[in-house]
């Protein structure tokens, strides 16, 4: 029996940045850090035999490298986030996983405990 299912993981790190285009005096406009988690979300069918749509294995790999670039790191240093919100981290790490997870269907970024944005690709799959 063949079946569509969602699976997510979560991982986390630390990293600084700051805001360099919002107004003047702008709490955000000042580095701080955040304690981020990111959930990787695939979607697809679940295999007749595999019983499962990924291997959750699979989803830590793919992240591996990406935490390994951001943690403990200053997000603004960082090519392609030099205006780091949410919404550019969220499509930067995409980007950085959508070749490799294929059933990729969103990317959750917290920077706090209410603060989330989630990137879902780009219409007809442009970057």
């Amino acid at each position: 029996m063949t079946f569509y299912a969602e699976l997510a993981r979560t991982f986390s790190f630390e990293s600084a940045h700051y805001l360099p285009n919002v107004p003047d005096g702008h709490k955000c406009g000042r580095m701080h850090g955040h304690s981020y988690t990111v959930e990787v979300q695939v979607a697809g069918n679940v295999g007749d035999k595999s019983g499962f749509v990924q291997d959750f294995g699979d989803l830590s790999v793919a992240f591996a490298p990406v935490q390994e670039q951001l943690d403990h790191h200053l997000l603004n240093e960082i090519e392609g986030l030099e205006n780091p919100t949410s919404e550019h981290l969220a499509r930067w790490i995409w980007l950085r996983l959508v070749d490799e997870l294929p059933l990729l269907s969103a990317i959750v970024v917290s920077e706090t405990l209410r603060s989330t944005c989630t990137y879902r690709g780009e219409p007809n799959g442009a970057k």
